[in-house]
């Protein structure tokens, strides 16, 4: 067991959301636990559910500026349970580290949530602007009725968000080490290049499509789309799968498939990266059709307020001086940022995510919950 000064409020949260079995998109309580302790702060809670996944705004105010925690109740799937060393869903302190699945992504961001606002609500009721919350329990799964469905709500009734942190597992080394202050957007492409099936003893019978496509194959993957900014790295084109053929050594294939994938920043849009594809494509006379998913454009949030305070609650709280990034995959603050003005994601360290035997350590718990409760002193404690 952590020593006394360890069990904290924020401690003890996070081990009874790590205890709900949340495998995506169940929520298995957990919005329901986070609610009771909202609903005394006076906050009006609202559930939009939809599609199996269970969604909940949270809002303590009515006037600007808006702050609003977003994250997410489901978890991955744990995997054989014979593999970790402890139940995945039974909270287990060994060393000094809490283990369990979620215990970094996120439910020990959860419970700094709402043990920093209880403690803000307290020391000034009258604060500025409004506190939110926006959880869902669709964001380690497809994300089609999460956090984006609640946007769409939010957007259709004119509200507008000012600040949103989101609570992703974004720290390397030790907690505070690192804000991602924006992420690439993500465009996949399923290709198929049209040939004509023959036999390969007769190939002026046939047009192979694999050769054909191979010339083009070379260009784009030599191809520099960009060259990136002060945020972002340059646009990546990457092959993720190469399918063609019956199985059969002895037949020239009729099609060849192809799943690629850009991971892009400000520089470049969507649009521009699918026309620029379809030249390649078009100027080596393929014959071909492509099939485009958009799952998140990249979003980018400069060194204003947000990214201010939030640097100096790292400071003043843990003593570090924090990086801003914007590498790694997609999260639900792409969808955030269409309503949001400033959009960051900061969190326990990410080393463990999505791993047997996920974990954070204790010490780390509460000051998380610290640096949340500094960060909403620093943009809505009403002057003395």
């Amino acid at each position: 067991m952590p020593n006394a000064d360890s069990i904290t409020p924020t401690f003890v949260l996070a081990c009874e959301l790590i205890a709900r079995p949340s495998v995506t998109p169940a929520d298995a309580g957990c919005l329901e636990l986070i609610a009771a302790r909202l609903a005394p702060l006076g906050f009006h809670l609202e559930r939009i559910d939809t599609g199996g996944v269970c969604n909940l705004w949270a809002r303590r105010g009515t006037q600007a500026p808006v702050l609003c925690f977003a994250g997410h109740t489901d978890v991955v799937p744990p995997g054989p349970d014979a593999a970790w060393r402890t139940p995945p869903f039974v909270p287990t302190v060994r060393d000094g580290v809490l283990y369990g699945r979620g215990a970094a992504d996120m439910k020990s961001s959860l419970a700094a949530f709402v043990t920093a606002i209880e403690r803000f609500v307290a020391e000034h009721p009258g604060h500025d602007g409004s506190i939110a919350l926006l959880l869902t329990s669709d964001e380690e799964g497809i994300a089609t009725h999460g956090t984006v469905k609640v946007v769409e709500t939010l957007a259709a009734r004119g509200e507008h968000l000012d600040y949103c942190i989101v609570g992703e597992p974004t720290s390397v080394n030790t907690l505070g080490d690192m804000i991602k202050n924006g992420r690439r957007g993500s465009l996949s492409g399923t290709l198929r290049i049209k040939g004509q099936q023959g036999h390969v003893a007769y190939p002026q019978l046939a047009r192979n499509p694999i050769h054909l496509f191979a010339p083009a194959l070379a260009e784009l993957a030599a191809i520099a789309w960009d060259q990136g900014n002060e945020f972002f790295p340059p646009t990546t084109w990457q092959v993720s799968n190469i399918h063609a053929g019956t199985g059969a050594n002895n037949v020239i294939p009729g099609v060849c498939e192809v799943m690629f994938n850009f991971r892009f920043g400000s520089v470049s849009s969507a649009e521009e990266l699918k026309r620029r594809t379809c030249a390649v494509l078009d100027r080596h006379g393929l014959d071909y059709e492509i099939d485009w998913h958009l799952s998140g454009k990249p979003f980018i949030t400069g060194r204003g307020k947000l990214v201010g305070a939030l640097s100096v609650a790292i400071r003043d709280t843990l003593g570090v001086e924090t990086e801003l990034s914007t590498t790694g995959g997609t999260s639900d603050g792409r969808f955030i940022a269409d309503i949001c003005t400033e959009v960051v994601e900061f969190g326990p360290v990410n080393a463990s995510i999505h791993k047997i035997d996920e974990c954070i350590a204790v010490d780390a718990i509460e000051p998380l919950s610290q640096v949340y409760g500094r960060t909403l002193a620093l943009l809505l404690a009403a002057p003395c």
